[in-house]
């Protein structure tokens, strides 16, 4: 008998979306995988080859700390300085295989059993499982905010206090991004209410318009604090292979995640510390030329999205690179469909379109479609949704 564990969790949507939309695909089907948050942009070559330098040098031979290379953690510093102003001292950085990893390890070392975890509807489909596998007790929370994102209010109208809040801006999948004065009257309430905040600003170098990110770095400090900060080189730089996240935190909560890591991975893949090193210090062109990419492409959809029938989009996003759009319940009604797990699963079969339901998110009644692929799928993409709503 396995372990009941397990059988706790679900499995991850958007993954099993995309291996599903995978297999099609090698089995000659015409699919359009928007599924997965996944840049379709090559890693630059000037990360990769500082891989294969590192790798030919025999730097990758032998374990690094478990915590990460000091120069990648260093690298990090710089970053956070450079972009924030902010300086950091090397123990509160834990180096991580992957930024999920270093979610995965916050939950264990924060969470006991019974322990109360909140976040704010449509959340990641990560967030609900690695609270569960920690013991805890999740609970999404519905934003009065017609932007989908938490406010003072919703706080206030709390019956329980939380132990963790994890907030995650720019947001996926709905493309939110907290202005200054929100996320400073969030962290206000969590240190009066003594409960850990966890931002998730994997998605923080793109933003759009006339949109500004506002890291958690510069609104507190993280010393003797229980304001946690989580990113990651994978969507900004195209580099969800490499796994290399990090967190930045007290250096209570880092030793602690430090002490669990040493029994999970030992420490992160050392080719990918050092592409991840170029990355931070190397030169950032591609940064800004995928970001501008993604904007063009956000405008694109937005507008010819904007114009389906049977759809609606609560608002334009500004952030990440996802639409999260409503599905008409008369139209489901209508055709038989009992959720948008049903419609996700027709798009695939009948209209060959892999894009995930709501229900992972914790939102029953939409869907949320990539739009980090080329602009050839995303035009043939409308095209099959068209079809598909009319």
């Amino acid at each position: 008998m396995l372990a009941k564990r397990v059988d706790k969790i679900a499995s991850s949507p958007t993954l099993a979306m995309g291996k599903k939309a995978k297999e099609m695909i090698a089995n000659g089907i015409d699919v359009v995988n928007l599924s997965q948050g996944e840049p379709d942009f090559n890693t630059p070559e000037n990360i990769s080859n500082a891989a294969i330098t590192a790798i030919k040098a025999h730097l990758t031979d032998s374990y690094t700390a478990t915590n990460g290379l000091a120069e990648l953690k260093n690298a990090v510093i710089a970053s956070t300085k450079k972009d924030y102003n902010v300086s950091l001292s090397p123990d509160q950085v834990v180096i991580t295989t992957g930024a999920k990893l270093a979610l995965y390890t916050l939950m264990q070392v924060l969470v006991n059993p019974g322990d109360l975890v909140i976040t704010p509807a449509p959340y990641w489909v990560s967030y609900s499982e690695q609270v569960k596998l920690a013991d805890g007790i999740f609970k999404a929370i519905n934003p009065s905010n017609t932007k989908f994102k938490l406010t003072l209010e919703d706080l206030n109208q709390l019956d329980t206090t939380p132990k963790v809040l994890i907030l995650n801006t720019p947001n996926n999948p709905s493309g939110a991004v907290y202005s200054k004065k929100e996320l400073e009257q969030i962290i206000s309430w969590t240190k009066s209410q003594d409960v850990y905040l966890i931002l998730d600003e994997i998605y923080g170098k793109l933003v759009y318009g006339d949109t500004i990110f506002h890291s958690g770095l510069t609104l507190s400090s993280l010393a003797d604090s229980k304001v946690i900060i989580i990113n990651g080189v994978s969507k900004a730089y195209a580099m969800t292979g490499w796994r290399i996240g990090w967190a930045i935190a007290d250096v209570t909560i880092a030793n602690a995640m430090t002490k669990l890591l040493g029994h999970l991975t030992s420490n992160p893949t050392v080719a990918a510390q050092y592409a991840a090193i170029e990355a931070l210090t190397g030169p950032q062109d591609s940064v800004e030329i995928m970001r501008q990419e993604f904007e063009k492409r956000l405008n694109f959809l937005y507008q010819n999205l904007s114009i389906i029938d049977n759809i609606s989009i609560p608002f334009k996003p500004v952030g990440s690179f996802y639409i999260f759009f409503k599905v008409d319940l008369k139209f489901m009604q209508r055709h038989g469909y009992n959720s948008t797990n049903d419609i996700s699963m027709a798009l695939l079969t009948e209209e060959k379109l892999a894009i995930p339901s709501g229900e992972g998110f914790g939102m029953p009644g939409y869907l949320r479609l990539s739009y980090a692929k080329s602009e050839d799928e995303l035009v043939e993409a409308t095209k099959r949704l068209q079809h598909f709503f009319l």
